[in-house]
């Protein structure tokens, strides 16, 4: 039996089958299926093989059985998790860049990299004002629904209509109120932000939040990573949105510094 493929979840090389049948367990116990059943039926593995499969799971650390029998993610994937955060140079150099932004602005500052057509979290410092707000590390957001999302896709003009799309998947609705509502807009939106270097998010994602964003770029010029300054409607009316975007383009400055890039240089003539 071949293991079932999800957004996720790539199919199998030949000889793979068990390895990506235990991935799929993992992925879709992060999905919220803590059940026996359930794991079987969203990914598609016999349930005597889920089950053999869990097991080895709970003893190596992946997952863990809470007090009423439901599955959840273990502590071996907090370690690897942290292990990876800490192994990536982006949140090595970005950290102290981040705590100065936060103490400035006072308001919730994120890190973040595209991962698999989506937004990852990778550091977040909430705010010492206004709501918390649902993101976290870790986390996962669409592109195009969040400020550092659009930030991640400013070099890529050929990607805009169908990840706007892709984001808002046919029969699901138009989403929030303030969302954008055609792909034409999009496009004309991002275009407005390659021009300042800078994106927006206006209530698209979560409601009563707004944030100001902007790209990261490595040595060969790449985004690689945006960041954020994010702060619920009291805190953030349309004046200083305007007036974070040179605060947030010198941090995503100082972070591409430390990874190596260096701004393209005035040619006199």
């Amino acid at each position: 039996m071949t293991a079932p493929t999800t957004p996720e979840q790539p199919a199998a090389p030949p000889g793979t089958q068990t390895l990506a049948r235990g991935i799929a367990i993992v992925n879709a116990v992060a999905r919220g299926h803590a059940r026996l059943r359930d794991i079987s039926q969203e990914t598609g593995v016999g349930r005597s093989t889920t089950h053999r499969l869990l097991q080895l799971l709970l003893a190596t650390g992946y997952l863990r059985q809470l007090d009423g029998g439901d599955y959840a993610l273990g502590p071996a994937l907090i370690e690897l998790g942290y292990q990876a955060l800490q192994e990536n140079p982006v949140t090595t150099v970005a950290g102290p860049v981040l705590r100065a932004l936060a103490g400035q602005v006072r308001d919730t500052v994120h890190l973040a990299i595209e991962d698999r057509g989506q937004v990852l979290y990778l550091d977040k410092i909430p705010g010492t004002r206004g709501a918390e707000m649902r993101s976290r590390i870790g986390h996962r957001m669409p592109l195009t629904r969040t400020g550092i999302g659009k930030s991640l896709l400013l070099d890529s003009p050929d990607r805009w209509r169908e990840q706007f799309l892709a984001d808002r998947p046919a029969g699901a609705g138009q989403g929030l109120e303030r969302d954008v509502l055609t792909a034409d807009a999009f496009v004309r939106v991002m275009e407005a932000s390659v021009a300042r270097g800078t994106t927006f998010d206006l209530e698209e994602n979560e409601p009563g939040i707004l944030c100001v964003a902007a790209p990261v770029r490595d040595i060969s010029g790449a985004i690689v990573a945006a960041v954020s300054v994010s702060a619920t409607r009291p805190y953030m009316p349309p004046e200083r949105l305007e007036a974070l975007e040179p605060v947030v383009l010198e941090a995503a400055r100082r972070i591409s510094a430390g990874l190596g890039h260096r701004a393209a240089r005035a040619v006199a003539g």
